[in-house]
């Protein structure tokens, strides 16, 4: 996990080519609370409307947001909708001029309404798609053949994202494929839902989901006997390098040609739509890739972004920001919250880059105690996320004598770790945490209420323009008071 987020974090902004069916996506929201007196339908009543890029538009929109450079190429209609799509991807930065404005087909849409029950809860009652998928001209299909090819000089990696809507076809798709392959030049597919994977002849690696491997195939897939049957048959038909078939819950099933297969487990998600999920897997295939990550990176980190994508409601994309906070996350949930000093630095780098406020407290917190967990919980509420700086063992006998700690620092910080307020413990073996204030450079720096005017590392922190925090302390509460009871009680031969 650790090597995903320095890979994420080095990344630089790959270049992708993307062929495919561009599409505007719609969402009309409305409270549906009542039934239609004249038919026995919902009735929707409309609140807001939402664009978004969709199909091959999704694709380069999650390319963008993941730090990538994307080349389009694809039909657009010469109207309005036309007008909204490239607009937007515009505005996310991609590079449009090999789209090609057509005035005789119109831009496919895409509308789902969705209602709400007290303006929550969303949910998808209808689709409704407007569309021409008529045979296109052969002076199209050369125009888009060409401008591939011109993209193909500065990319790394070729993405076709079919909707099988009449841009990719089995005549055209082939002779793309190859000049990208000719070119030295990955090509990563993601297809429809078809029985024949022929047009796809010669490509690196094809992204099916479930149903779409089952239709491809004819293989039923029930475990991963019958996954590695139906990535043979998708392998062969296309004579592709490889598959990755995702798998929804069970995550996906990754098969190079000729080599055994692999299933990479997904994490368990909260699902509130699919659309889209599909568009993400791709885009996250081909940055990854285009960035120089071997295939089963490339795969890890699609399954990431994957599952954030169906956490969320409507075509949104995910940002590379968002897939290093989950892979931060899925780390410290496997190895833990407590963390070496160069391993917090980087988390520390990952949370700035985020915009993310970072907090910094200190202590022995030798015995665990009400007062302790009241004083985290204020110094979390400070920022977005709380390190904790543990005094170790050596330390805490130099600040209060040869007879403390009572609890190990390991122990002590395990403890503190168990804290949901509390992001990251790192033990530090200097009498003060000054070096480790140094290094962090916190934006906040809380300590309790009777360190006034003896803050370590205040001066430190304020002139990189942090800010220091004073707790107030919870009465009646302190490690000293607990063992003078305990040695009261227990000192004299009690049992």
């Amino acid at each position: 996990m650790q090597d995903l987020i320095q890979w994420m974090q080095a990344l630089g902004r790959p270049r992708v080519a993307l062929i495919g069916d561009f599409m505007l996506d719609q969402y009309v929201y409305g409270d549906c609370e009542r039934i239609n007196p004249e038919a026995p339908v919902p009735v929707l009543r409309v609140v807001r409307r939402e664009s978004f890029c969709g199909a091959a538009g999704s694709v380069a929109a999650d390319i963008l947001a993941l730090g990538g450079a994307v080349r389009c190429v694809g039909i657009v209609g010469q109207d309005a909708h036309g007008d909204e799509l490239l607009s937007m991807l515009m505005a996310r930065g991609g590079e449009i001029s090999t789209l090609l404005r057509l005035p005789t087909r119109p831009t496919i849409i895409k509308t789902r309404l969705v209602g709400l029950a007290q303006h929550l809860r969303p949910q998808q009652m209808l689709r409704v798609d407007e569309e021409d998928t008529s045979p296109l001209p052969d002076t199209v299909h050369n125009g888009l053949r060409a401008a591939v090819r011109s993209a193909l000089s500065d990319c790394r990696v070729l993405a076709i994202e079919d909707y099988n809507k009449g841009v990719l076809t089995d005549a055209t798709t082939p002779q793309i494929i190859a000049d990208a392959r000719a070119a030295g030049v990955p090509v990563m597919v993601d297809p429809p839902l078809i029985a024949d994977y022929g047009r796809y002849r010669g490509c690196t690696l094809l992204t099916p989901n479930r149903y779409e491997a089952q239709k491809a195939s004819g293989v039923t897939i029930t475990d991963e006997a019958s996954m590695a049957r139906a990535a043979d048959r998708i392998i062969h038909a296309a004579q592709a390098d490889g598959v990755v078939i995702t798998l929804d819950k069970q995550g996906a099933y990754l098969k190079p040609a000729g080599r055994p297969g692999r299933l990479l487990p997904a994490q368990a998600r909260e699902v509130f739509e699919v659309s889209g999920a599909g568009d993400m897997v791709l885009a996250m295939l081909c940055v990854a890739i285009a960035g120089g990550a071997d295939w089963n990176q490339a795969v890890a980190l699609a399954m990431v972004a994957g599952g954030l994508a169906v956490e969320r409601f409507g075509i949104v994309p995910v940002t590379r920001q968002e897939v290093l906070d989950r892979l931060a996350f899925e780390k410290r949930q496997q190895h833990g919250k407590v963390v070496s000093i160069d391993e917090l630095l980087s988390e520390v780098r990952r949370l700035r880059a985020g915009g993310k406020q970072i907090v910094w407290t200190n202590g022995c917190f030798d015995i665990l105690h009400a007062g302790h967990v009241q004083y985290l919980n204020f110094a979390r509420r400070q920022g977005d996320a709380l390190i904790v700086g543990v005094n170790a063992d050596a330390s805490v006998r130099k600040n209060k004598g040869p007879d403390r700690p009572i609890v190990g620092q390991d122990d002590r910080a395990e403890v503190l770790a168990a804290l949901e307020c509390v992001d990251y413990v790192v033990v530090f073996e200097d009498e003060t945490p000054l070096e480790m204030i140094q290094a962090v450079v916190p934006d906040v720096l809380v300590k309790g209420m009777d360190w006034k005017g003896a803050v370590v590392g205040q001066v430190e922190v304020e002139a990189a323009g942090g800010r220091v925090v004073l707790a107030d302390l919870r009465e009646g509460r302190s490690t000293t008071d607990i063992i003078n009871r305990i040695t009261e009680v227990y000192g004299n031969g009690h049992p």
